[in-house]
């Protein structure tokens, strides 16, 4: 039977995760700048994210400004923006699917048990789907920015370091495939183990046994 604890442990996890990747994507805390050289007074720092940036000042005052075209972009951006969004989307849909599914709710009636669980199967498996979508553009991002700042060929002033948007997108990445391989465990189909055939022939009809076996002495 599905086990009602572990679909609701990992739908809230699950949840979770969206949360925390909708800040993400939002964040223009991907990329920060760098400072390898020998300056000890640092009076700005550069913010990057999928959407914007920003520049933060030593007195305090920070300036933001989103990206004035999309297609100018790198295309390492562009595909980090369409797998955040994606991700995004395909949790909304495991969410509503997660909800129906669940063995504490009644949006499908009591009597569909079988419907309700396969629901809440498939929401698992958008789950673990997003959650690899999601981490495709954080990883390849991190990796991006590592290269770049031992590369010696790129100067100083160009480098950057791993913004904490990435390390709550990885959080927000395990938060997701946890809960969706929850939510997919605990929503076994319903029903339990079935009788062997022969078994349950052999205990509905136990007179014909006997007569067969007197046949044959």
């Amino acid at each position: 039977m599905a086990s009602t604890g572990l679909q609701l442990l990992g739908l809230v996890l699950a949840v979770l995760g969206w949360v925390f990747g909708a800040l993400v994507c939002a964040a223009p805390l991907w990329r920060v700048s760098a400072f390898v050289g020998g300056e000890l007074v640092i009076a700005q720092v550069l913010w990057e994210g999928l959407w914007m940036n920003c520049l933060s000042q030593t007195t305090g005052q920070i300036q933001c400004k989103t990206y004035d075209s999309t297609l100018a972009l790198p295309r390492s951006a562009q595909a980090a923006r369409g797998l955040t969004v994606l991700s995004l989307l395909l949790c909304l849909l495991a969410l509503t699917l997660g909800v129906a599914g669940a063995k504490c709710t009644h949006c499908m009636g009591d009597g569909n048990q079988a419907s309700k669980a396969r629901l809440a199967r498939i929401a698992g498996v958008l789950y673990l789907v997003a959650g690899l979508a999601y981490l495709i553009p954080i990883c390849w991002t991190a990796y991006a920015i590592i290269r770049d700042f031992y590369d010696p060929n790129i100067a100083a002033p160009l480098k950057r370091e791993l913004g904490p948007a990435l390390y709550l997108g990885w959080g927000a990445c395990v938060l997701l495939l946890v809960g969706g391989a929850l939510l997919h465990v605990g929503s076994s189909p319903p029903g339990g183990r079935t009788l062997p055939v022969f078994g349950g022939a052999a205990k509905d009809n136990p007179g014909e046994g006997k007569q067969q076996e007197k046949s044959f002495v």
